[in-house]
């Protein structure tokens, strides 16, 4: 198994109940750890051990004193108070994912990216069963990456783990076997201040690769953006990628892999993703047959492009887990039929005028809800038709009565979901639900 750096010396102070802050001080404690875990609201912690103190509605200040390292959950930002005063002090601030990636010693397959991380990552972990290798998927995809600690993996089980740019930030040595990054666009201004300040966490994930890593990228990114040493493997459609998209096929070195429209997935975008999984399971020596019966066999993921219903001749499609502009972009360009698509919820400090013009091309109209639409209505005025919905429900029952058979309503929000809903998987259930409802 790979050498991991040894944890700082407690006690350890954790910042943030949710998922993964319940999952990093659950660990921290299995290994007779002092920990103290503070959330400044009142989340379900449910899981975490009696052995471990904990503090609701506390920013932590109070609790530094007793801690010599913070743990920093993914969404806590870089401004919270006992954040500046712990670096202020010089203690180590490190992130879940970093602290997961110390204490569970398997081999890592990285993914990040704007859109594509959870299909993708999903996919790794398909084609690795498809070839007989165990494998946990873990990270922003869903099970917490520290959480494997607490029933150690065996040790020929490989770790596909999903990164967000939230939890990347806050690695030090984090350096997996195999990268992925399947794009760059923007996303999270609002959290990390700039576009040039979120493509540097999303990078950072090759930064401490060595020479027997590897790094996966698209072909069209300039090998000097990413650091570290290891081996790139591109994919795309120029002559200089390993992965490549030629003739309606895709290609491994020499060797045609599959035509396209085998994929199981739909969307020039998940072309994309394919590649990316491909790629790095081909890098890694999978076998090349299993990761074809991988490809053609993998059918998506829950709230991203998710065929919910088929209603009189209307398809109902729930795409949630777009909350951001290239993502309903990629959305829109999936389909064909005119698109009667709902946009809106919190935003994220976004430009909403590059939507114009793939609404131009592929939908029927755009209804509009939560905190974000008069924005997109400033925005978009003049190129579909804009209806007010207010919330999901309006939005679901309008759009239900101007579709005709053939048609698509789709749910690409471009937008977070925290207005109105508890997260995206919530606002996707309620679509699902209101798509389903025939009354």
């Amino acid at each position: 198994m790979p050498d991991r750096p040894p944890l700082p010396e407690g006690p350890y102070l954790v910042v943030g109940l949710a998922r993964s802050g319940v999952a990093a001080a659950a660990l921290l404690a299995a290994r007779g750890e002092e920990v103290i875990a503070v959330d400044s609201g009142a989340p379900d912690a449910a899981g975490l051990p009696d052995a471990v103190e904990v503090h609701l509605y506390s920013d932590g200040l109070a609790q530094l004193d007793a801690a010599r390292v913070v743990v920093k959950s993914p969404g806590v930002p870089q401004e919270a108070p006992v954040i500046v005063e712990a670096r202020r002090r010089g203690l180590p601030v490190i992130g879940e994912l970093e602290l997961a990636w110390r204490c569970v010693p398997n081999p890592v397959v990285a993914v990040t990216g704007t859109n594509g991380k959870t299909t993708t990552t999903e996919l790794l972990g398909h084609l690795h069963r498809a070839a007989g290798i165990p494998v946990a998927v873990v990270g922003n995809v869903g099970t917490a990456y520290s959480s494997l600690a607490l029933k150690p993996p065996s040790p020929d089980t490989v770790v596909v783990c999903e990164c967000s740019s939230f939890q990347l930030e806050d690695t030090e040595r984090f350096a997996p076997e195999a990268a992925v990054l399947l794009n760059l666009d923007s996303d999270h201004i609002d959290r990390h201040g700039s576009l040039a300040a979120y493509h540097a966490a999303k990078l950072s994930i090759f930064a401490r690769q060595g020479e027997r890593d590897i790094a996966v990228l698209p072909d069209d990114l300039r090998a000097g953006a990413i650091g570290g040493r290891a081996r790139r493997v591109r994919f795309g459609s120029s002559d200089r990628a390993d992965m490549a998209l030629r003739d309606g096929a895709l290609w491994w070195g020499g060797e045609r892999l599959l035509a396209v429209d085998e994929l199981g997935l739909r969307g020039p975008h998940n072309v994309q993703n394919a590649m990316g999984a491909a790629a790095a399971a081909l890098a890694r020596g999978l076998d090349i047959e299993a990761v074809r019966t991988g490809l053609r066999e993998f059918r998506g993921v829950e709230h991203r492009l998710e065929e919910v219903a088929d209603i009189d001749g209307v398809l109902y499609v729930n795409d949630s887990k777009a909350t951001n502009v290239a993502a309903a972009i990629v959305a829109l360009r999936a389909f064909e039929a005119p698109v009667h698509v709902i946009l809106g919820g919190r935003g994220k400090g976004e430009d909403y005028a590059p939507l114009r013009e793939p609404l131009a091309a592929h939908a029927a109209a755009a209804y509009l809800i939560g905190e974000e639409a008069d924005a997109l209505a400033a925005a978009l005025e003049g190129v579909v038709p804009l209806h007010r919905c207010g919330d999901l429900a309006a939005a679901v029952e309008a759009a239900r009565a101007a579709a005709r058979p053939g048609e698509v309503v789709l749910l690409s929000p471009a937008c977070a979901s925290y207005d109105q809903f508890a997260n995206f998987e919530q606002r996707g259930e309620a679509f699902r639900a209101l798509a389903r409802k025939t009354a």
